[in-house]
Formats: structure tokens, C-alpha cells, sequence
């Protein structure tokens, strides 16, 4: 089978975010990074991934589920769609999720923490398996019926499941575009584990930020209504912050077909999906209170044949804001420098194409052709990228 000579598809972003906490910590305060000995905002890889991950879920129609309660998801599935007793099907769910070699646990009574509930099984590993695989363990149930309904209820880790190891687990190792792009770490299950074929980094800013406190209230309709007493039903506080920020991820296209066994039909398909997911998509925290909705300032997507190349570096400076203020311009300025510099010094003979749009109007040399629209130049990407050796299409 010809193959294509890239190897790696990169993909630079530049976005500008109003005030917005688009990925709080365990104290809800907005996540930061030293980067030159400045602070910077940052939005963590696996936030904005999950964004990402339920942009290409959409374009792609298909789905993925990442549980520790895989069995109530059997359970749900056999009472709404088969009918099932909800004793039986209780009991059907849990041998579905204990069956396989994760270890459980039961849950425990929310009323009386020292009780468990019987049948209530939670994997200790996060099972991550394309949505069809419920339907799946619901029809493995189904065919063992008469020994679900002869079974004993699960009341301890230690209790054996009656459906059939090999079954359960082949159907743990099943996968779908989602998981052949994004991979998946399931340890306990041999030969369940997938390499993901992206790597998503850290956004940062490009720039100093400052986190602000944002003190609000909220009225009490009655009080206000009656006028009887002064001041507010709450009050309290949280953090936003507001910037540039570089985003960047690298789409290995050898992992990715290596994860499709080998044929390419799918290919350019899942490589579309995803650099369109990765453009479109914002992580959703305090999007009521904030609708920071922005599109990327620009977008540069370069094709190469040797290895990943972040330009993160080119704001190792913080940028300064432009006279007139506004980060994005000399944003857009320090990518385009850096690009130049760095592919100068590695050299260009291991770029097969590169390109970018944006709504800067003037020509930023060292990021390659001009695209009018996202479009046009995911299209001249991929081309690029999925022509094989020999001329053909991969």
C-alpha cells in the first residue's frame, strides 16, 4: 500500500478570550503558569481536549464513553429498551461491569456510608469504550438471561461475575475514531491500551496577566418586592482573567493510521474532524455568566515530515501590548518572527506545505500561503499531507 510521506500535521492557534475562567482549579480559581518569569493564564490540555473531543464526536457521529458506572449504563439500557425488571437488570448491570479483569468496589449508601448497595458496581479503572459498547454488554445479557436470573447479587469486590470473561473484555477493546485518535490508557484489560495520535499542549497566554476578583450579589426578590429590609440574599466572589492565548496541538498521521489497522478510508476524515474540532472549540466553564465566544485571530497549520514543532517559544517574551492597545496584533507579529527564525535554522525541506488565515490583513511572511477561510485551508493541508509517494491519494 503506497504510503503518504507526512508524518505530522501541526496546528498553531492564536485566540483572543475576554474576561472569562475557562478552566478553574480545585479552589476555582483561574489556572496560571510562570513562562518567562512572567505570570500567564492557562487552560490545561485535558480541558480543552474534552472541548475538543465533543466538537469531533459531533462532526463525526460517532461517540465515545469514559466511566467508572458502565454497568448502571447496562441496567438503564435494559430496563428503557428491553424491559427488564429492575432487580434483574440491576443485577444483569453489575455482572456486565465485574465481569471483566478491573477490579470494583460497590457504592455506598448515601444515608449510611457504612452499608454498601448490592449490584451498585464502580470499576475501579475509568473504562473508556465507543458508546455502542453498551449495547453491546445489553445484548451479551440478554443471551445470558437464565444465568443472570439463577445468579447471586454482587455484595463484595470479591464476587464473581456469570457472564463470560472473553466476551466482556473483547468488547472493552472495541474502538471507534475516538478512540483511535485520542487513544486510550485501560491497563487492566490486555491489549486494550490505544497510543493516541494527537498531542494537545497547554494554552497560555502570550502575555502578563492579572487575575481579577469579581465581587457580586444577588437580590432576594421578596425582600426586594416587600421593601422591608436592606441588602442582598448572597454575595460572594470569583476569578476571571482575559487574553491572548497560543494554542497548539500535532496530529501524528503514522499513529493514526497505525491505529486503523492499516487502512487509510478513514483517515482523512478523522484528520479533518479534528483540526476542524480543534479550531471551533472553547471549554464551556461560566459560559452562562461570561459567553466568551470567540473565534480564533489566526490559525497557521503546517505539514511536516520530520517532527512536531511548537512555536510557544516565540512567547518566552511577553508580548507588550500595541501602542494603541490590544495583544493580538503583536501577537500575531512574534508567531510569524518566530516561525521564520525557526524553520530557517531547522531548515525547509521537511515541510511539505504551510498555511493560515486570519483577521489580520497584512502578510505575515514565515507562516506560508494565505487562506481567505478555515476551509480552504484544512483542504490544502490535507491534500498536502495525504498524497502519497507515488501521486496518489492515501
Amino acid at each position: 500500500m503506497p504510503t503518504a510521506p507526512a508524518r505530522f500535521i501541526d496546528i498553531h492557534i492564536l485566540q483572543s478570550v475576554p474576561f472569562a475562567n475557562l478552566n478553574r482549579d480545585d479552589t476555582n480559581s483561574v489556572k496560571t503558569v510562570q513562562y518567562g518569569n512572567t505570570l500567564r493564564t492557562r487552560v490545561s490540555s485535558q480541558s480543552w481536549k474534552r472541548a475538543v473531543r465533543t466538537a469531533f464526536e459531533e462532526h463525526i457521529g460517532q461517540a465515545a464513553l469514559r466511566t467508572r458506572r458502565i454497568g448502571e449504563r447496562v441496567t438503564q439500557l435494559l430496563t428503557t429498551r428491553d424491559g427488564w425488571p429492575q432487580e434483574l437488570a440491576e443485577r444483569a448491570g453489575a455482572h456486565a461491569a465485574a465481569a471483566s479483569s478491573i477490579k470494583f468496589e460497590l457504592a455506598k449508601n448515601p444515608d449510611d456510608p457504612k452499608q454498601i448497595v448490592p449490584n451498585k458496581v464502580l470499576t475501579n479503572a475509568m473504562v473508556y469504550v465507543p458508546d455502542s459498547a453498551v449495547t453491546e454488554l445489553a445484548d451479551l445479557a440478554t443471551e445470558h438471561r437464565q444465568a443472570l436470573e439463577n445468579a447471586k447479587d454482587l455484595k463484595k469486590p470479591t464476587d464473581k461475575s456469570v457472564l463470560p470473561k472473553e466476551h466482556v473484555e473483547k468488547i472493552l477493546r472495541s474502538r471507534n475514531g475516538v478512540i483511535n485518535l485520542f487513544g486510550r490508557m485501560l491497563a487492566e484489560v490486555d491489549d486494550a491500551g490505544v497510543d493516541g495520535a494527537v498531542q494537545v499542549a497547554h494554552a497560555l497566554t502570550t502575555h502578563m496577566t492579572d487575575v481579577e476578583l469579581d465581587y457580586f450579589s444577588a437580590v432576594d426578590d421578596v425582600t426586594a418586592a416587600w421593601g422591608d429590609s436592606s441588602g442582598s440574599g448572597h454575595m460572594g466572589h470569583a476569578e476571571f482573567s482575559a487574553g491572548t492565548f497560543y494554542r497548539y496541538a500535532t496530529l501524528d498521521l503514522r499513529d493514526l493510521a497505525h491505529n486503523l489497522n492499516g487502512t487509510t478510508s478513514e483517515l482523512a476524515e478523522l484528520a479533518h474532524a479534528f483540526l476542524h474540532a480543534f479550531i471551533i472549540s472553547l471549554p464551556q466553564a461560566k459560559k452562562n455568566s461570561t459567553a466568551p465566544h470567540t473565534i480564533p485571530d489566526l490559525v497557521h497549520l503546517s505539514v511536516r515530515t520530520d517532527r512536531p514543532l511548537s512555536y510557544a517559544a516565540a512567547f518566552e517574551h511577553p508580548v507588550t501590548a500595541a501602542p494603541q492597545g490590544g495583544y493580538a496584533a503583536p501577537s500575531r507579529d512574534a508567531l510569524a518572527t518566530y516561525a521564520r527564525a525557526a524553520n530557517t535554522m531547522l531548515g525547509t525541506h521537511n515541510i511539505l506545505t504551510s498555511g493560515w488565515t486570519s483577521l489580520e490583513t497584512k502578510t505575515l511572511d514565515g507562516l506560508g500561503t494565505r487562506h481567505d477561510a478555515y476551509a480552504d485551508l484544512l483542504t490544502a493541508a490535507l491534500d498536502a499531507a495525504l498524497t502519497t509517494q507515488d501521486g496518489t491519494t492515501a
